[in-house]
């Protein structure tokens, strides 16, 4: 049975983790490919929230290319959610491996 301090830890540690989640899920992390050619922004909550394509970037002839940056775009934005969030949850839980939790 738990005592009153460790119930009180308990509280204390649901606490921060529920401030931590609400800062990943109202932040945003940029990311780029290309040199820049192709701009992704995701939130916390793992949504690609905008991609800007620059102009030169569009050549009708390698549609491949411009496809291969978006992915890379949107997939280095995705990455760099996921490292927020664990680093945030990370500061908290002391690296604990704590099921369900980013």
């Amino acid at each position: 049975m738990m005592n009153r301090n460790m119930m009180k830890q308990a509280q204390q540690l649901q606490k921060q983790m529920l401030k931590a989640q609400q800062e990943i899920e109202s932040s945003t992390v940029e990311f780029s490919s290309g040199g820049g050619a192709v701009k992704v922004v995701v939130s916390g909550k793992m949504i690609v929230e905008s991609i800007e394509i620059d102009p030169d970037a569009v050549d009708p002839g390698d549609v491949e290319m411009l496809q291969d940056l978006v992915l890379s775009a949107v997939n280095g934005g995705i990455e760099k959610a996921q490292e927020l969030a664990s680093s945030k949850m990370g500061a908290i839980t002391g690296g604990l491996n704590i099921p369900g939790l980013t």
